[in-house]
């Protein structure tokens, strides 16, 4: 449900709205966590929101595009460097990177690296569920089986300079970063929302840790 009234002091949780996610999706799956999100995109909503999904799906020139035009890529990088929790999807972990092969803007360059097509050896898109391996405990897999299987659609893949931001790997026909994270920063290039109760799993963390204040 898209909020279009609210009261911005007791907003806990906003989605990103560009035109390029899975919003209706995501706001579900926190609903069902117990907290109702704000879908805007409204700069000063995203800056002042306790928490922040940045969900996506699509092209990066097209979703950079409309990031600048609605003037939410400042506003995205000033939540994070806020230190409140922050959860990006799929494009919204690709966004992140400073470009990608797939088009010719720059990302927000937050991470340094270059997002990266899958080999053509392979069958593109990456469809289905995938192991997550993960390199380090990271709270919004509280409680969540190791390796466990999420779900994926995508055709290229984030490939950060410094291995620091990897918080997880999947293996498709090479090992690729599938998490990023790194302070108050989570990005999962596979849909949580997709993926089942495993995935509801991640959201009700996230739920948690912004009412908690943090991961």
């Amino acid at each position: 449900m898209i909020e279009t009234s609210f009261n911005m002091s007791i907003v806990k949780i906003a989605i990103v709205n560009y035109q390029a996610g899975n919003i209706r999706s995501v706001a579900k799956a926190i609903e069902k966590a117990g907290v109702t999100p704000v879908i805007t995109d409204d700069p000063e909503v995203v800056k002042k929101a306790d928490g922040l999904v940045f969900p996506g799906q699509g092209a990066i020139d097209p979703a950079m595009r409309a990031l600048k035009d609605k003037k939410l890529a400042d506003p995205i990088k000033d939540f994070i460097q806020s230190g409140k929790p922050f959860l990006g999807i799929c494009l919204g972990l690709q966004l992140l990177l400073d470009s990608s092969e797939e088009g010719i803007e720059r990302g927000m360059s937050l991470i340094k690296g270059t997002v990266r097509r899958f080999p053509p050896r392979l069958k593109i898109p990456h469809i289905g569920w995938n192991n997550v391996k993960l390199v380090r405990q990271i709270p919004l897999f509280h409680n969540i089986p190791k390796d466990s299987r999420f779900y994926f659609v995508h055709s290229y893949y984030a490939d950060p300079l410094d291995s620091f931001f990897v918080g997880g790997l999947t293996n498709y026909g090479l090992d690729f970063c599938s998490v990023v994270a790194y302070d108050n920063v989570v990005a999962t290039q596979f849909h949580p929302e997709k993926s089942g109760a495993i995935g509801l799993r991640i959201y009700q963390n996230f739920v948690n840790c912004v009412l908690a204040g943090g991961y």
